[in-house]
């Protein structure tokens, strides 16, 4: 029988090396499991036929495959798959170190969970707007900008949190009309990419090459298309130097830190590091997401309602609310990313999270305040049909 951690494991595989999205993945298990693939081992050793007829798209098949090859070949070298925890904590707030840009994706790992629809819409979360925005912004730049690897994600998806929370602090009076590093220019003539509604200032890190050359051995598979040409202009800031068409992944610029600094903003190599860099932190914004999504208090009828649970346990079931969150957010936005432009889809999921974000008091007596997130209200939203 195939334990929730070989499944955790799979889904990992599919969705980061593979590069399947997580709908189309989860839909999958079940196939997976009853021809006994369970892991990139058994997927590796296996025939092409095999798993297209789980996968019936022949280009997801020979990716699936292929990332079988890499990822098998990668542990029987005794390569490391992921950074030792040690150097991990030690970079916890810092984009960069001495790492690899594989390496670096890695150590960003978000969660995934196998929950059915059915216990999905019944999950209540409890949190306040700013990580939801968050996790809004995330989940939609996997949409409009795929090319961009999940460091970009969080740093752009926290220069959007940042943003909105300027422009919240000035709407209720905590902070004063013009006093934000935008309006007085900071980044001005640095380019821009639009997330839910909300132009930001990026920072282009050329030279970070986080896509692995695909294994000729493995049928020579493609790569997915949509990794590479996303349409739309405002997706992809294109190289300058050369006038080629080579994606370039971005930083998500942090104008406060860049006044702070005093400037002037010197982009280049350092396409990994971020100590120095006025940007924001993939890492600080992963950890946000991690801690801020609590459950309901117990109902205090219960026989164990005395009991308190532990900080390790608390912890799980924080990162577990956010894996269902993720899924929910990523079913809301696959029913509508087949119809909808990627400039409306940018447009909507503001009104998408305006309709179920918790509900706080009004001005400064709100601010920060937790209320109730209903899943099923999110999943109410996909597109019917």
């Amino acid at each position: 029988m195939t334990t929730k951690n070989e499944i955790q494991a799979l889904l990992r595989f599919l969705t980061q090396d593979a590069k399947v999205p997580l709908p189309a993945a989860l839909s999958k298990v079940k196939d997976l499991q009853k021809f006994q693939l369970i892991s990139p081992e058994t997927l590796a050793n296996t025939f092409l036929t095999k798993i297209q007829s789980i996968f019936s798209d022949e280009k997801q098949a020979k990716a699936v495959l292929a990332a079988a090859k890499r990822v098998t070949k990668k542990r029987s070298s005794g390569e490391p798959e992921t950074p030792s925890p040690a150097k991990r904590s030690k970079r916890s707030t810092l984009i960069g170190s001495e790492t690899t840009p594989e390496s670096l994706e890695t150590s960003l790992t978000l969660p995934i969970t196998t929950i059915s629809e059915e216990d999905l819409a019944s999950t209540t979360l409890v949190t306040n707007r700013a990580p939801l925005v968050l996790a809004f912004a995330v989940t939609l730049i996997k949409y409009t900008m795929p090319s961009q690897p999940l460091s970009s994600c969080l740093s752009l998806a926290q220069a959007v949190v940042s943003a909105n929370s300027r422009s919240k602090a000035v709407s209720i009076g905590l902070a004063d009309k013009g006093t934000a590093a935008e309006d007085q220019g900071w980044g001005v003539g640095q380019p821009g990419v639009r997330v839910m509604g909300r132009e930001v200032k990026v920072m282009k890190r050329h030279g970070y090459d986080w896509k692995e050359p695909i294994d000729k051995t493995a049928g020579d598979a493609p790569r997915d298309e949509t990794q590479l040409e996303p349409a739309g202009s405002q997706l992809t800031l294109k190289q300058e130097e050369d006038g080629g068409h080579e994606e370039t992944a971005l930083w998500g610029l942090d104008l406060e830190a860049l006044r702070s600094s005093n400037g002037p903003l010197v982009a280049g190599a350092q396409s990994m590091r971020s100590t120095g860099l006025p940007v924001h932190s993939a890492h600080n914004a992963r950890a946000y997401l991690f801690k801020s999504f609590a459950s309901p208090p117990a109902d205090t009828s219960s026989v164990n309602s005395n009991k308190k649970s532990s900080a390790a346990a608390q912890k799980a079931e924080r990162e577990d609310n956010l894996a269902k969150l993720l899924r929910a957010l990523d079913m809301l936005y696959e029913s509508w990313a087949h119809v909808l432009s990627i400039e409306e889809l940018d447009r909507r999921a503001w009104s998408w999270y305006v309709a179920i974000r918790p509900d706080v008091k009004d001005g400064v007596a709100g601010w920060g305040g937790k209320g109730e997130v209903k899943l099923g209200k999110v999943l109410e939203m996909r597109r019917k049909g």
